[in-house]
């Protein structure tokens, strides 16, 4: 039977405000959200098995629960509303992205995998549905439902998206932690009463460097109180040549940096890979 390969891109949280906590003691984010290379790689083939095979693989396969992630979800669920009858998977995700590291490759391979069988399947899911599952199986997975552009994601799981593709240079280093998400919430004492709202005039690279510039990641400051080897790596990328900011994506630890040209980004990885050789880092465009 045919197999087929899909591309999960790394998510990028380019600034993250805290708002409150919901009724259910979560909380309510805003962010702006973009992705960029590099991707995990899910290959996906109907086999004629009772049961799913489901395997990891890659850099990065270490520390993940087999039977229970993600992508077991997905199939989990599809299966409870009876949309997969008789049909059973062989499912190899070759992790090229660290889990626990803020650039939400689980939620990323999960809803990679629901496009891909509804689309394949001809499930006919429809949007309200598939953010319904999404939403079932984490937070951040409906967001990486459309990876067309970027996204601007309010309160109340509404999310905006930018007409413009403004392919910011990006340097993003895993200084190999996993960070508990759990702990650094936990730890956050930053709140936002207002959530910033998506502006019209932010048409343009240079206005949008100008606004991302003013505003941060609120969970830097329990991650680095936590974890302080991240805050090294974000001082050390903030002072390079050609780097706009640098903080951290998610919860972390991934530490990200936008950078003005080429050249200065790939002096900037060198040097990294100089100082932090044992640190994972990767060069790339948003997309």
């Amino acid at each position: 039977m045919k197999k087929f390969k899909i591309k999960s891109f790394c998510k990028i949280n380019l600034f993250l405000k805290i708002l409150n906590k919901n009724i259910h003691n979560y909380h309510n984010i805003n962010s702006l959200i973009t992705f960029c290379e590099p991707y995990d790689l899910i290959s996906v083939q109907a086999i004629n098995n009772s049961y799913d095979k489901v395997s990891f693989s890659g850099k990065f396969k270490k520390g993940i629960n087999k039977k229970f992630n993600t992508i077991t979800k997905v199939l989990f669920i599809l299966r409870k509303m009876k949309l997969l009858k008789n049909k059973n998977f062989k499912i190899d995700i070759k992790k090229n992205i660290p889990h626990g590291s803020g650039l939400g490759s689980g939620s990323s391979n999960a809803a990679s995998l629901l496009s891909f069988l509804n689309n394949n399947l001809k499930l006919k899911l429809g949007k309200n549905l598939k953010n319904k599952i999404s939403r079932e199986i984490g937070f951040d997975v409906p967001v990486n439902l459309e990876i067309k552009n970027s996204a601007f994601a309010g309160k109340n799981n509404k999310i905006l998206r930018f007409k413009q593709k403004f392919r910011l240079n990006i340097l993003i280093v895993f200084p190999n932690i996993v960070c508990s998400t759990k702990k650094i919430y936990k730890k956050n004492k930053i709140f936002n009463s207002s959530p910033i709202r998506y502006n019209s005039h932010l048409n343009s690279k240079k206005k949008l460097i100008n606004f991302l510039k003013k505003e941060g990641n609120d969970l830097e400051k329990a991650a680095t109180k936590l974890y302080p080897r991240i805050k090294k790596v974000i001082k050390f990328i903030k002072k390079q040549r050609g780097c706009y900011f640098s903080r951290i994506t998610g919860s972390g630890s991934a530490c990200i940096g936008i950078f003005s040209d080429k050249e200065s980004i790939v002096f900037t990885q060198k040097l990294i890979k100089s100082k932090f050789p044992k640190y994972w880092s990767v060069v790339s465009k948003t997309i």
